[in-house]
């Protein structure tokens, strides 16, 4: 912010500085047509306080009280011209005899006021847009944050589910489940925060939770998984949804298929399901927050096809990652 407003400073100086010293930059003479090159000069000083005490003054404040801005503007211009009229009169009093020099003299301090208002109009447009910007961004960064803390709640819940299956049988998996089950949480407690992941990051993610998944079914259920990768970056958990859905509505095989190139992610997941089991009234949570998700984060760059074909529930994921 101090950047931009210092950059903007520099703007203004030297925009005045090349006006206030024109007659001695483009003229012999030092004059601007019948203008001395002083008396230019000090209308420039003039100038200058029109254009601030209107644009960031009298604007700012009295533009909504039409009745006390119309009285002052006026007053500003009357005092200004009064001011040209007698800084001529007492230096240069020639000038004045001059009528045709009347229009360069007194107009330039309309036209001065006239810029200072449209000035005023198009700061006050950028900084409500830049505002409305900030707001939407905000209100963004809002909603992910609430989209990721809903998300690692219900990854939880079905973990833990699967590792109360491992306690119940007695399994001898359980402790070396549980180290695992730590590194997801550290995962999702520390390296998730930033906006992005690598993409090795977030596959190591997920086949740590596809071996939790072995662990409880067993060979109960086919895991198919192939995976072609390039190194980019990625949302964090946006993958382990449609994994997730896989394993709790799967039956007998789950295929996992995930390949980047060109930086363009297709991901794949495929898996059969017995339609006779009643839906779990929890059932949707993950793809419908993955589905927000890609929606905020990547509109227009991704296609997310989910479809039933008898007992098989296809999932495609396409994501331009760049």
């Amino acid at each position: 912010m101090k950047v931009l407003k210092n950059k903007y400073g520099l703007i203004h100086v030297s925009i005045w500085s090349i006006l206030l010293l024109l007659p001695y930059i483009v003229s012999n003479d030092y004059k601007i047509g019948p203008i001395p090159g002083l008396f230019f000069t000090i209308s420039g000083l003039i100038h200058m306080g029109i254009f601030y005490s209107n644009a960031f003054f009298f604007y700012p404040r009295l533009i909504n009280r039409w009745w006390l801005y119309i009285p002052t503007a006026i007053l500003l211009l009357i005092t200004s011209f009064w001011l040209k009229y007698h800084i001529l009169a007492y230096w240069f009093p020639d000038v004045l005899k001059d009528v045709t020099a009347y229009k360069f003299i007194f107009a330039p301090s309309v036209g001065i006021f006239v810029i200072s208002i449209i000035y005023r109009r198009v700061v006050n447009k950028i900084r409500y847009e830049k505002a409305q910007e900030q707001r939407r961004t905000e209100q963004l960064s809002t909603e992910l944050k609430f989209l990721r803390s809903q998300i690692s709640p219900h990854f939880l819940f079905n973990v833990l589910t699967n590792l109360v299956s491992l306690a119940r049988k007695k399994s001898d998996q359980l402790e070396s489940s549980l180290i695992m089950l730590s590194d997801l949480m550290r995962y999702m407690l520390y390296d998730t925060q930033g906006k992005k992941v690598p993409l090795t990051k977030e596959i190591e993610y997920l086949q740590s939770y596809i071996e939790l998944q072995k662990l409880r079914f067993g060979s109960e259920i086919v895991i198919n998984t192939v995976i072609e990768l390039e190194e980019e970056a990625i949302e964090p958990m946006l993958l382990i949804p449609f994994v997730e859905n896989a394993f709790k509505h799967g039956v007998a095989q789950i295929n996992i298929q995930l390949s980047v190139k060109n930086g363009q992610l297709t991901f794949n997941v495929t898996n059969r399901f017995d339609r006779e089991n009643e839906k779990d009234e929890n059932s949707g949570i993950g793809l419908t927050n993955v589905k927000s998700r890609l929606e905020l984060l990547y509109k227009d760059k991704h296609t997310l096809l989910i479809r039933e074909d008898d007992n098989l529930f296809h999932v495609t994921l396409t994501l331009m990652l760049t």
